[in-house]
């Protein structure tokens, strides 16, 4: 899609440009507003969410953590969610993902820093963390937009972010449809703390960015490189979450 190109996938189209405080089309319905997301959409899709397992963020209707996580607990303590990966969030990501518009990173970020803000109990993060991209994953999209979302994210709770602590070093095929055993073999020896990283997530509580959570797989490989090198804890921050199969 060229600059300044319609997307093709009934979205609102929006300009690349904008100058802050001018009202500009809603990322969601096409209104114009002042914000990035109207007051309704920020309502009706973000705002108003059902209780979540405070773990996995997979729904649970009494918010406590659900049987799954009882029963096999993942290496994070803690997942916050913005909304499940359904419309409007699905296309909205693959719009900044696939699209060529990692300027959406602004209104992802934002959302999902909110998020964090309502999240009862949440023990507070020192250190912000993207889910990281292979090499050649990097080269083809040229951007991370885990990086995009952490940064910013980073920037609205006043916590330190970092690009380079966590590296994938291959890249893997994806998490659905495998089953636990094949998920973990798909990511065994892929996340790694170089040793100049390793001193920033000592004793660190970590906030580990995504755009969207599929099986937790990733997350999971990701949260124990980051134990393996000393961080205190890892929380793991997303704007969406795929359900649960047959939700």
């Amino acid at each position: 899609m060229q600059h300044g190109d319609a997307p093709t996938d009934g979205m609102p189209w929006r300009p690349r440009w904008r100058w802050r405080g001018l009202p500009r089309p809603c990322a969601l319905c096409g209104q114009w507003d002042r914000a990035d997301l109207c007051a309704g959409c920020q309502q009706r899709f973000a705002d108003d969410q059902p209780a979540r397992c405070p773990q996995c963020a997979l729904p649970a209707a009494s918010g406590q953590r659900c049987g799954a996580c009882v029963g096999t607990p993942p290496p994070f303590h803690h997942t916050v969610a913005v909304a499940d990966y359904r419309f409007p969030w699905d296309r909205l990501i693959a719009r900044f993902k696939f699209q060529q518009q990692p300027e959406l990173a602004t209104l992802l970020a934002g959302v999902l820093a909110a998020a964090v803000q309502r999240q009862p109990g949440l023990p507070a993060a020192s250190l912000v963390l993207p889910v990281p991209l292979s090499p050649a994953r990097l080269a083809e999209r040229g951007y991370n937009q885990a990086w995009e979302l952490a940064r910013r994210v980073a920037a609205h709770r006043r916590l330190h972010a970092h690009a380079d602590c966590l590296l994938r070093l291959r890249d893997t095929p994806h998490q659905v449809g495998l089953d636990r055993r094949a998920r973990a073999a798909n990511l065994r020896d892929a996340m790694w703390v170089p040793p100049e990283g390793q001193h920033r997530v000592a004793g660190q509580q970590i906030a580990l960015v995504d755009d969207v959570m599929t099986t937790g797989g990733t997350a999971a490989a990701a949260t124990g490189a980051l134990l393996a090198a000393g961080a205190a804890g890892v929380q793991v921050w997303v704007v969406a979450r795929t359900p649960a199969p047959g939700d």
